[in-house]
């Protein structure tokens, strides 16, 4: 043991002179993603806080109704939302929405093309496996430290922390979706002289969407249970004060930003689930 202990293998020096590296040589390249990265999410949150406020809960309210068609959903978004207003954490809560729909979007724009190429070949899913499992296990603290050295402080490595730790969801559920398309459709497919990318689009896209729509509300779930980590890089939103009711042991305002961000997640989730016939 004593001599394992000595002849330590480098792991973390490695790593630390790999990142040195890239923020020496490709620091504009990193510099420019941050810049479109925040960009984006500084859109999303114009569009939650430029109008009044009462006007953007009027329009979730109204998405609410078209994507579930449910009168109870639709009375418990706006009372939910009028609620954490009355609270005083529309902002934070808006910021929270801004970072959580960017993380979303990259996501899903990520990782629904990697599921299938992956459902496609099974090679590259092997491939894929154990480092769609390290992006799941390891520590978040472990990649927001390069993170941070990468992008610096703000709402940009928070929202690279959070792609990193959801991205696999999408992955995971569209390879699975795809790969679970009936042999019998495929065939069928075939035999009416459907090209790959027609039965791409016709017939496992639509069989494999129930498993890509999980995986979009997954990774709005798993977006949200960033927003404390986040915090801790400087992004804005409900984990910044989550942490001062940690810090000072406030009661009473930990349960009101808990309940807020409890009604966000329902929200969020019932909107995106495909609607039962």
């Amino acid at each position: 043991m004593e001599w394992l202990e000595a002849n330590k293998i480098p792991i973390g020096v490695l790593v630390e002179r790999f990142v040195d590296w890239l923020t020496d040589s490709y620091y504009w390249a990193f510099d420019s993603l941050s810049d479109v990265l925040e960009a984006v999410i500084l859109a999303i949150l114009w569009l939650l806080q430029a109008p009044n406020v009462f006007v953007v809960v009027a329009g979730i309210t109204l998405l609410a109704w078209v994507s579930q068609r449910s009168i109870g959903f639709t009375v418990f978004t706006a009372l939910g939302l009028l609620l954490i207003i009355n609270q005083g954490y529309w902002v934070e809560t808006t910021e929270t929405l801004a970072l959580v729909l960017a993380a979303a979007t990259v996501c899903m724009g990520l990782g629904v093309p990697l599921g299938i190429a992956a459902a496609h070949r099974p090679w590259l899913y092997k491939a894929m496996e154990p480092v769609l499992d390290l992006m799941q296990t390891i520590p978040t603290f472990v990649y927001l430290i390069p993170a941070l050295i990468l992008f610096g402080l703000g709402m940009v490595p928070g929202l690279i922390a959070t792609v990193i730790f959801a991205l696999p969801a999408p992955i995971r559920l569209t390879q699975l979706g795809i790969t679970s398309t009936p042999t019998a459709l495929i065939e069928a497919g075939k035999s009416f002289g459907s090209t790959p990318m027609q039965l791409l689009w016709k017939v496992e896209l639509p069989y494999a969407l129930p498993q890509i729509m999980a995986g979009l509300t997954q990774t709005i779930m798993l977006s949200l249970s960033m927003v404390v980590i986040a915090a801790l890089v400087g992004a804005d939103g409900l984990g910044v004060p989550t942490l001062r009711a940690l810090n000072s042991v406030n009661i009473a305002q930990g349960f009101e930003v808990g309940i807020t961000i409890v009604l966000v997640a329902i929200i969020s989730d019932r909107m995106f689930r495909r609607r039962r016939v």
